[in-house]
């Protein structure tokens, strides 16, 4: 071989050293595009915001879950605040689990959590004094949430809001900040809507249905999500197929909703996919009646927990139907009256 040919050799084999470092060094500064939650049935965990990762590692194994809600505590000082600011610990300890969630291979959604009053106050119950104020200033929280974990970690979803009740009907402001996180985000976009009712007795349930059902909101997402605490039925202990009749006309109130087929009327209207973000019951009697409260009595009842949530599975198994997140890991306190009884992870597991 020639001197020159050796020069060419040896060139073209440095150039294919340094591009090698090269690629090796982009997979270690960008994590790998994460796993489309479109094409897979997504088994998820919404995690409390007190979680440990130690925990909330456990709590993906022992349900068999694929994708974690990863909350990000946005700190707000009362119910009528229209500034807030991101936790930098909640940022810190987001991106450590987030970091070895995906090494295990754990789809990922990242959510900006309303943190109202120390935690005193529901989100449902949030309504800025200053509304124009509020979605310039959230605007800005969730770009920063981008920035600063959703990019870096590789999570697949962001949902930009949860159970805001008192800002849903602004559907203008909402799309415009679904347009600008779109800018600077390749992966998934949701927005969670709160639960709600109808009644065959409640003509302004039934508008208030209507309005939700119309609001574009849900046409610029790539999936709806729901906070899924839907009441069921009155009684103290049910059977699975008493929930699941529930599930197609409540028992509650006498109501007679039909809670699956106006959740399928949801997907029709936008031709979305549908995603129960939140799905919980607490471990307790009368946990169908109000799913939303934590102490809906005193009595314990894991197996009525496990109910709500096999009756759940066997009524959603429909083509239109994404997953689910259950409502919630990461904590097992005694004072986590939602966190999955061992009846209840027997049916995560399986669904």
């Amino acid at each position: 071989m020639s001197r020159s040919a050796i020069r060419l050799t040896s060139w073209l084999a440095a150039i294919l050293v340094v591009v090698a470092l090269g690629g090796m060094w982009l997979k270690s500064a960008k994590p790998d595009r994460p796993i489309d939650l479109l094409a897979r049935s997504v088994k998820s965990g919404n995690l409390s915001v007190d979680y440990s990762i130690g925990q909330a590692l456990s709590d993906v194994k022992r349900l068999s879950l694929n994708t974690v809600n990863v909350p990000v505590i946005v700190k707000i000082d009362d119910l009528d605040s229209s500034t807030m600011s991101l936790d930098p610990d909640s940022i810190l300890k987001a991106r450590k689990l987030m970091k070895e969630l995906r090494e295990k291979g754990i789809t990922m959604i990242v959510e900006p959590y309303p943190w109202i009053g120390g935690g005193q106050f529901y989100e449902t119950d949030w309504n800025p004094s200053d509304v124009e104020a509020f979605f310039d200033n959230w605007t800005n929280i969730v770009k920063e949430l981008l920035e600063q974990v959703v990019v870096p970690e590789g999570a697949a979803a962001v949902c930009v809001a949860s159970n805001l009740v008192h800002l849903e009907h602004r559907k203008d402001r909402w799309s415009r900040l679904i347009d600008e996180v779109r800018g600077e985000f390749d992966g998934l976009v949701t927005y969670k809507t709160n639960w709600w009712y109808t009644a065959d007795w409640d003509d302004e349930s039934k508008q208030a249905f209507e309005r939700k059902l119309n609001n574009p909101i849900f046409g610029k997402v790539d999936f709806i999500s729901i906070a899924s605490y839907f009441e069921l039925s009155d009684r103290p202990v049910n059977t699975v197929d008493q929930l699941k009749a529930d599930l197609l006309k409540s028992s509650a109130y006498s109501r007679g909703q039909n809670i699956v087929g106006e959740i399928e009327r949801l997907h029709e209207k936008w031709n979305k996919p549908i995603f129960l973000g939140e799905l919980g019951f607490p471990k307790r009697q009368y946990a169908a009646r109000h799913p939303w409260n934590p102490n809906p009595s005193e009595r314990y009842d894991g197996a009525e927990q496990a109910r709500g949530f096999e009756a759940y599975r066997q009524s959603f198994d429909q083509p239109w139907f994404m997953g689910f997140s259950v409502f919630a890991i990461g904590e097992d306190g005694e004072d986590k009256n939602y966190y999955p009884s061992e009846e209840s992870a027997e049916v995560i597991r399986n669904w």
